[in-house]
């Protein structure tokens, strides 16, 4: 797999996309403001023993998501490492708004990071009024991983292909139901690039997390959903979803009958759903640095690596904070050229 995209934006049609999140972002700017570091408060001196505490790494998803699953794994290996706790905080809501504006507004002593994924660049596309800054109020810390999703079926529903999902959508023409992991998600994102690319119309059905969106589409409540490969893979195992194509490249070693989107008969279909972590933006630079390198030799490690696989995903390309700065920088543009050819307007 090459290095990750945001996706292939295509010449998508308008297509409307509702933010009803608005009491999850009024949260939002509360908790930016309770948040807020104290004028008293000192940053960490990095010649100062830091971590002096545990550590916080704020999850905007429920548990069982890879945004969760990758804070997880990289977590673990940090607290031995470091000799200190770190605590996995989930926060979800509003595609994972409510978490960032929590790390915006904590105290920039290194001890509170935000694991992200491709909706920390997707949100400024969604609402017009953040209760943040997607690049002035974070320090961009590591990528971790890419983990590719997957359009999964219950066997209930009678397709066998993309091409047959793509036909019983024309035939009931905005009457399927497909699930995401919230509005803004990157789950949400590769549904509607398959449904622009298939020139076929379906009703979103959003949800806290990517567990229970994968959860309704297996038990027929929805007709399809993308969920990264980690999360199908139980199910394909058990004979309760069917796995119709992967969204990257090319086909993903944890499932190599499974065609990619593209060969399936989707022309064109590229989603490459990213993970990473970021710190509030006055995080002195020096333990930046520190976690960053921290990061990268964990996700370095051969036994994370085989971690990674049995997800169905591989290491991101390594970056500095610096140059992962940039990729999200880049990232953000390349996401909102995608939803202005969308029709997506911030609300």
């Amino acid at each position: 797999m090459s290095a990750a995209t945001a996706g292939h934006a295509g010449t998508w049609p308008a297509r409307p996309i509702r933010a009803v999140a608005l009491g999850a972002l009024a949260t939002a700017a509360a908790l930016l403001g309770a948040a807020a570091p104290s004028p008293h408060a000192h940053a960490a001196d990095p010649g100062s023993g830091w971590p002096s505490r545990p550590v916080r790494i704020v999850i905007g998803s429920s548990p069982g998501g890879v945004v969760d699953v990758s804070a997880r794994v990289v977590g673990q290996r940090l607290a031995e490492a470091w000799k200190q706790q770190v605590i996995a905080d989930n926060r979800p809501g509003a595609g994972g708004v409510v978490a960032a504006a929590i790390v915006a507004g904590a105290n920039p002593d290194g001890h509170t990071l935000l694991s992200i994924s491709a909706s920390h660049v997707i949100a400024p596309s969604l609402y017009a009024k953040l209760p943040y800054d997607t690049l002035k109020d974070f320090s961009a810390v590591a990528m971790t991983v890419v983990v590719p999703s997957v359009l999964a079926v219950s066997p209930g529903l009678g397709v066998r292909s993309a091409k047959e999902l793509v036909a019983l959508a024309r035939a009931k023409p905005g009457t399927l139901l497909f699930s995401s992991g919230g509005i803004g998600s990157g789950t949400h994102f590769a549904a509607e690039l398959f449904l622009n690319l298939a020139a076929i119309e379906a009703r979103h059905v959003p949800f806290k997390g990517i567990p229970e969106a994968m959860t309704e589409a297996v038990t027929g409540r929805v007709q399809f959903t993308l969920s990264p490969v980690s999360t199908v893979m139980p199910f394909l195992k058990d004979g309760r979803a069917l796995a119709l194509g992967v969204t990257s490249g090319s086909r993903v070693a944890a499932m190599p009958d499974v065609p990619t989107l593209a060969e399936a008969g989707i022309p064109g279909y590229r989603w490459d759903p990213w993970f990473g972590l970021v710190a509030p933006a006055k995080t002195p630079r020096p333990v930046v640095e520190q976690i960053g390198a921290a990061v990268r030799r964990v996700v370095a490690l051969p036994e994370v690596a085989q971690q990674w696989a049995a997800m169905g995903g591989e290491p991101m390309p390594a970056m500095s904070p610096a140059e992962m700065d940039r990729y999200l920088a880049a990232q953000l543009s390349t996401v909102a050229k995608l939803a202005a050819a969308a029709g997506i307007r911030p609300e």
